[in-house]
């Protein structure tokens, strides 16, 4: 199931039974015969999708080395189906193992690095739980790019305005103006609560594989100290923290991504 760089090449799964089923796009570029690197994951972050440069760049890496990518869009995002007012951390969750779950059926998934961008870091830290649980998949490593654990308690409530505070009790949600494209980020009370559920910043972190964190010191939406907490929290773990002191939220800048990719492929490579 090869894909092109824009996902116009996915096929898509379902996920969710009944009224919460929704169809998931994924792109799956397989392992050149006989490799035996760990395959790579990319999980996007909050409204972006497998289009995105990242994303492209990563699956090129994976072409270079010869191991599978494995990229998709979560519901609400990219061509999936699924209302992206309806999105929760729970929700995306459950996409990122069953899209994992199918690259093991289609491609022998077993070992994999994960690639996560802002909230695909949460999820990310999220998923290493939950397969950690199963131990059919063996994660190589965590690539954490400006990573947002948390994100809806830490970075968002904490910062509501009044008026905010008002659309959510009222509506359910409110709008927030972003510069990275002409419609503003919605953020619902689901969401809100959901992320409480999903906590990851309350106790230790065990991911038992080697953790590298990438973040910009510029970054108007993360802030950098918000990285440090995360190491803290991974203390019991192989991690390593890069700060790139002018690096923004994206990190998309050519140096940026070959660092991510550089990363990606030690992490690939690991016996």
């Amino acid at each position: 199931m090869a894909a092109n760089g824009n996902g116009a090449g996915a096929d898509f799964i379902t996920v969710g039974t009944g009224d919460a089923a929704r169809r998931i796009a994924v792109a799956l570029q397989p392992a050149a015969s006989g490799n035996a690197l760990a395959h790579l994951v990319w999980l996007g972050g909050y409204r972006s999708d497998m289009s995105g440069t990242k994303a492209v760049e990563l699956a090129a890496l994976a072409g270079r080395i010869g191991t599978a990518a494995i990229r998709f869009d979560y519901s609400g995002h990219g061509i999936s189906g699924g209302a992206f007012v309806e999105g929760t951390i729970s929700r995306w969750l459950e996409e990122s193992l069953a899209v994992i779950d199918h690259a093991a059926t289609v491609l022998g998934t077993r070992r994999v690095v994960l690639v996560g961008s802002s909230m695909g870091g949460w999820i990310a830290l999220r998923a290493v739980a939950e397969l950690a649980k199963r131990k059919d998949i063996d994660i190589a490593g965590l690539v954490l790019i400006a990573p947002a654990p948390d994100f809806t308690s830490e970075l968002i409530e904490p910062n509501l305005t009044e008026a905010e505070r008002t659309a959510l009790a009222e509506r359910g949600q409110f709008e927030e103006p972003t510069p990275y494209g002409p419609d503003p980020n919605i953020y619902t009370l689901a969401l809100i609560e959901d992320g409480r559920k999903n906590r990851v910043l309350d106790g230790a972190i065990e991911t038992g594989c080697p953790v590298h964190i990438l973040q910009g010191m510029a970054d108007p939406d993360v802030p950098y100290a918000h990285a440090v907490r995360l190491m803290e929290h991974l203390s019991g773990d192989d991690v390593v923290l890069t700060m790139i002191r002018d690096g923004d939220h994206r990190l998309s800048r050519p140096q940026d991504i070959a660092k991510i990719l550089e990363t990606a492929e030690v992490f690939a490579r690991l016996a």
